[in-house]
């Protein structure tokens, strides 16, 4: 099975949801079979909104993953669907995501004020929820997790802990308290995730050798394996587009 099989569509947040919400999107497999896949950790937290083939609408949410998985998308069952930064798990999210490292959970389907009606129109789609996010936002977020996160994405990770901790004015220690309790997981283990997604693009356009932020190729293999199960040319091949997230990415 060919991804041309799969339709997928990606939106940004409106910038007042861009320190919570990372994009809004959804995915369709239009064969007639399923579609294998292994999924590789990316940092996100996806909410989904689906209909079943056998089943009522619903509403899930996937936390952290650490480790590639095998999953199937199913045919002919759109899933619509919001990724989440971090930030969203305290402020925003209904759940404790800590405990949901490789697994998920169901949401009330009424989350968001969401529901069935709104899955017809992908842009309308992501105009309603944004809609339906923007008066959650709070009022205040701790300046110092602001810092944090702000640093955190817009170099992929790739900034020591104690650098991070220096510019936040927070202990290491108690930043690392915090993503365990709050994540499951430590600081440095997500910015590592953060760092692996940030050399997907550079995969798919065939460049094998880290080009930044590894300290040499074995150190680079020993991360794509880690979180691909694979080592960088078998990712890079993508053999049956299996790494959706891979094939989703755009041609650079």
């Amino acid at each position: 099975m060919a991804f041309s099989d799969i339709e997928y569509r990606e939106c940004p947040p409106p910038p007042a949801l861009a320190a919570f919400v990372e994009s809004f999107w959804m995915l369709v497999n239009h064969a007639d079979e399923a579609q294998p896949m292994v999924l590789i950790p990316d940092g996100r937290i996806d909410v989904f909104f689906s209909r079943p083939a056998a089943g009522p609408y619903e509403v899930t949410l996937r936390g952290l993953d650490t480790h590639p998985g095998p999953q199937a998308i199913p045919p002919h069952q759109p899933v619509w669907a919001i990724s989440w930064k971090l930030l969203a798990a305290e402020y925003l999210l209904p759940v404790r995501v800590a405990g949901l490292r490789e697994s998920g959970c169901r949401l009330a389907p009424d989350f968001l004020g969401l529901n069935e009606a709104d899955l017809h129109d992908f842009d309308g789609f992501c105009a309603t929820a944004a809609a339906h996010i923007e008066p959650l936002l709070p009022q205040e977020i701790d300046a110092r997790k602001r810092i944090l996160f702000d640093r955190l994405y817009a170099t992929n990770g790739a900034t020591a802990v104690e650098a991070l901790a220096t510019a936040a004015g927070w202990s290491s220690r108690q930043i690392n308290r915090y993503f365990t309790q709050m994540f499951g997981l430590s600081l440095k283990a997500y910015a590592n995730i953060l760092r692996f997604r940030a050399a997907l693009p550079q995969l798919k356009a065939g460049k094998l050798f880290p080009e930044e932020n590894f300290a040499d190729q074995a150190h680079f293999i020993r991360e794509v394996r880690k979180y691909a199960g694979v080592v960088p040319k078998e990712l890079a091949r993508n053999q049956d587009d299996r790494f959706i997230q891979l094939s989703a990415l755009p041609e650079q």
